[in-house]
C-alpha cells in the first residue's frame, strides 16, 4: 500500500481539484479488489466532498482537547477563576439574590485548566469536549474518511491523523493499493500530520510569488520529514516566467518536477456539476492532469532518491 498525499503552501492553489481527479482516474482504472480510498485532511476548510459526493456510511465525534465549566451551585463567587485567567474567558454574573457567579465563555476558553487547578471551592470541572465529527463514506469512486472540525476548534493536527488512520485501515482491510490524501494548506500542525510518513508528497504550486515563497516551506517540510516530494504548478500559463521559477527552484533542490497544468475554464465547468475536470473534459487541463497521474505512479517512494 502506499500513500500519496497532495500538499500546498497555501491555500487557493487548486490543490484539491487535482486530488479529485486522481480520485477519478484511481477509481476508474482500477481492477475488483483494488483501488484506492480518499482522505480528506483539511478539516478546518474540508472541500473535496463537493465533487466526491460522499453518502455517509459511519460517523462518530471527535473528542479533544477539555474546557472548564464552573458549578453555579458550588461557586461561592470568590474571582479567583476571573483573576487568574489569561484569555478573559471567565464572565461575572449575578444571581437574584444579589450573589456573584462565575461563568466560562466556551469560545474564549483555551482549556489550559488553571483556574480548575486554583478554585479554592473546587466549583470547576474539565471534561474533554466534542470538537467535530470525522466520517466514513461510500463515492462512486472508493471509501473515503472526512472529517469536519467545529468553528473555532483546535487539535486539527489530531483530527488529520485520525483521518489518515482510518483510510490506511479501510485500504488494509479492502485489499486497496493506494491512499489519496488532500492535506491541509500551510506548513503548520495539520500540514505535519497530514505528511509525516506518507510515502509520497505532490506539492501543488501556482505561479505567483507568494506561490514560489510557499512552495518553498512547504518543500523544506517534507525534507524535514524525510518524505519524498514532487512540484506541478497549476494554472502555469497565467505566469509562465514565474512557472519557469518554480520549475528551476523544484529542480534545484533535486526533487522531481512532474509538469504544468494550463489555466482552462472547463475545471470550473466541471465544478459546477459537482465533478472533476477527467471525467468531464478531455481539454489541455484534463490532458495535464492525466499526465500527472501517470508521472506520480511511477515514482518510487523513497526519501533519498
Amino acid at each position: 500500500m502506499r500513500e500519496l498525499v497532495i500538499v500546498s503552501g497555501k491555500g487557493g492553489t487548486g490543490k484539491t481539484s487535482v486530488v479529485a481527479s486522481f480520485a477519478a482516474l484511481a477509481g476508474t482504472e482500477a481492477t475488483e479488489g483494488a483501488g484506492a480510498v480518499f482522505a480528506d485532511c483539511d478539516v478546518d476548510a474540508a472541500d473535496l466532498h463537493l465533487v466526491l459526493a460522499p453518502e455517509i456510511k459511519h460517523r462518530e465525534e471527535f473528542r479533544a482537547g477539555c474546557a472548564a465549566e464552573i458549578r453555579e451551585s458550588d461557586c461561592v463567587g470568590c474571582g479567583k477563576c476571573a483573576e487568574l485567567c489569561r484569555f478573559d474567558a471567565i464572565e461575572r454574573s449575578e444571581t437574584e439574590d444579589g450573589r456573584s457567579v462565575f461563568s466560562v465563555d466556551e469560545i474564549g476558553c483555551e482549556g489550559c485548566g488553571v483556574c480548575v487547578r486554583f478554585c479554592p471551592a473546587g466549583a470547576i470541572d474539565f471534561p474533554e469536549k466534542v470538537s467535530g465529527e470525522w466520517f466514513i463514506s461510500a463515492t462512486r469512486y472508493g471509501p473515503m474518511v472526512h472529517a469536519k472540525l467545529g468553528i473555532a476548534e483546535e487539535n486539527s493536527g489530531k483530527l488529520v491523523s485520525k483521518i489518515r488512520k482510518e483510510a490506511r485501515d479501510i485500504a488494509q482491510k479492502e485489499g486497496r493499493g493506494l491512499v489519496i490524501v488532500d492535506g491541509s494548506p500551510g506548513i503548520g500542525c495539520p500540514v505535519i500530520a497530514s505528511v509525516t510518513g506518507a510515502d509520497i508528497a505532490l506539492l501543488v504550486a501556482e505561479p505567483t510569488v507568494s506561490g514560489l515563497h510557499d512552495l518553498e516551506r512547504v518543500a523544506d517540510l517534507c525534507s524535514q520529514l524525510r518524505v519524498r516530494a514532487a512540484v506541478c504548478v497549476n494554472k502555469a500559463d497565467i505566469n509562465p516566467d514565474m512557472a519557469a521559477k518554480i520549475e528551476d527552484a523544484a529542480r534545484a533542490r533535486g526533487m522531481d518536477f512532474l509538469g504544468r497544468v494550463p489555466y482552462d475554464d472547463d475545471v470550473t465547468r466541471a465544478q459546477i456539476e459537482g465533478k472533476s475536470v477527467v471525467e468531464t473534459s478531455d481539454g489541455p487541463a484534463a490532458a495535464a492532469i492525466r499526465d500527472l497521474w501517470a508521472k506520480v505512479g511511477q515514482m518510487p517512494a523513497e526519501a533519498d532518491k
